[in-house]
């Protein structure tokens, strides 16, 4: 039921996935890809990692002077993913690794000596569901990450709480729903960790196509969703603005679709709200726009991320209506 929004794949990215060792994919057991923009010379963690396929990836997309680490629980596939670490520093022409793996828990990433403010950027796919304090795992997320820091992050979301039966079901545990959480927890759990509005960037509906199991979750509904949260300090804050996309970032350099709301095209103004303009202003971003103060009431209508009556909320809201 896990199930990625698909988006098409930059070159970059789909050759980038040609070069994992055949093992480490074939044990990976995560959904679609989880793979943001503008990644050069970045440090990322990967919570859940797996068998290391999106961190061999990603280990690619950074460079040999960036840095990945993937932190798993499973102690199985951490030794999978460490197992082809040197294979991959020769396919990849590196003179030396930039890939770690470690065992523990992404609740308790402290205990795994990962210090604060230490990464650029935290993904993770389709594993936070399996978290049983889902607000740790947020709150660990926001401390490692830099000022400026994102977190980009695929999971199943739940139409309303869901009930102990659910809960406890170990079907629907393991078909990654019985820890869905509720899509507005999302909102004020990043809220009270300290995140910006989470950015809705994809959401497609997940069908049950089992009848006893659709009788046991009753009216409740499931959606595969994408979303991105940044780490916007208060003094990066001032205001609405207009902002021009520079180009050149790679596999985007056309065209940036940054989320459900905002698709950036090169040397093109665009009016931006306050909390967008702070994202831009404060994040790896900042050097791909020119930003200026100022900018029209649109931008405030429109809304770069979901909260509230923002687009991204909206059409969340129409889905668990249908």
């Amino acid at each position: 039921a896990c199930v990625t929004s698909a988006r098409p794949l930059p070159k970059a990215v789909r050759d980038a996935l040609k070069r994992v060792h055949e093992e480490v994919v074939a044990r990976y057991y995560g959904c679609g890809l989880v793979i943001p923009e503008c990644l050069e010379s970045c440090r990322i963690l990967d919570l859940g990692s797996g068998s290391g396929r999106d961190c061999y990836l990603l280990s690619q997309l950074v460079g040999e002077r960036g840095h990945v680490t993937g932190i798993d629980m499973t102690e199985g596939q951490v030794e999978v993913a460490k197992k082809h670490i040197a294979y991959h520093m020769d396919k990849f022409g590196y003179q030396k690794t930039n890939v770690e793996f470690l065992q523990g828990y992404m609740e308790k990433l402290g205990d795994a000596g990962l210090a604060d403010e230490s990464y650029d950027i935290v993904i993770s796919n389709c594993v936070i569901n399996l978290a049983p304090d889902k607000r740790a795992v947020l709150r660990e997320a926001y401390r490692v990450l830099k000022p400026g820091g994102e977190m980009y992050f695929s999971d199943v979301y739940a139409s309303q709480r869901l009930s102990e039966t659910v809960r406890k079901h170990r079907v629907l545990w393991g078909e990654c729903l019985a820890g869905a959480l509720y899509w507005r927890d999302l909102y004020s759990i990043a809220e009270e960790v300290g995140f910006s509005p989470p950015c809705l960037v994809t959401s497609s509906p997940i069908t049950i196509g089992d009848k006893e199991l659709e009788g046991i979750v009753g009216d409740c509904r499931f959606v595969s969703a994408t979303f991105r949260l940044f780490k916007v300090l208060g003094s990066s804050r001032a205001g609405p603005g207009q902002v021009i996309y520079n180009g050149g970032i790679v596999g985007h350099e056309r065209e940036l679709v940054f989320d459900a709301n905002f698709t950036f095209k090169e040397g093109e103004v665009v009016d931006v709200d306050a909390e967008m303009a702070a994202i831009l202003r404060s994040s790896r971003f900042s050097e791909k726009f020119l930003i200026r103060a100022g900018g029209t009431n649109t931008a405030a209508q429109q809304g770069c991320c979901c909260t509230g009556v923002k687009v991204g909320s909206r059409q969340l809201h129409d889905w668990v209506q249908r």
